[in-house]
């Protein structure tokens, strides 16, 4: 074992790692997706999950409004999806649009249900703490989504 800079033992621990989509209501209306590494499941009673939004983000600027998220764990299938939803803001595009994104809309605040995930989670955030350039949202799951015949997509 010998010290190292921070990336370079971080690299070795980083991949593989589970992908996660998160859908958000933008201010105004509509809806917006952010695809994202930084997540965890907090709690089993309640059930609960955390992301990590950084504050430059639109996806922050509409949890900050919209105190709901749905987390989405895509399958294979929506590799595209994930790329182009982590290259681009909600600011400038209109994702669902774009991604030709099918879904029904969930039970908690209508977020959509993304068709083609392996399992989705409606959550309403509890809590949010500052985290350096990040804000970590704590979402308490309301409602759950499974797809058993899809694959979860893994970053590797």
């Amino acid at each position: 074992m010998v010290q190292t800079e921070l990336t370079k033992a971080y690299g070795l621990v980083h991949l593989p790692a589970k992908v996660v989509l998160a859908v958000t209501e933008k201010p105004g209306g509509g809806y917006n997706l952010i695809t994202m590494e930084w997540f965890m499941r907090t709690s089993i009673q309640p059930p609960m999950f955390a992301i990590s939004v950084g504050h430059s983000r639109f996806s922050h600027e509409c949890l900050q409004e919209n105190r709901f998220f749905n987390l989405v764990f895509p399958s294979n299938q929506m590799k595209p999806l994930c790329a182009m939803a982590g290259s681009s803001s909600g600011r400038d595009i209109d994702k669902f649009e774009k991604g030709e994104v099918e879904f029904i809309p969930g039970k908690l605040h209508k977020l959509p249900v993304l068709k083609e995930a392996v399992a989705v989670f409606e959550c309403e955030v509890v809590t949010q703490i500052r985290s350096g350039d990040h804000t970590i949202f704590v979402g308490e799951v309301r409602y759950s989504w499974a797809n058993k015949e899809k694959e979860p997509l893994v970053y590797t």
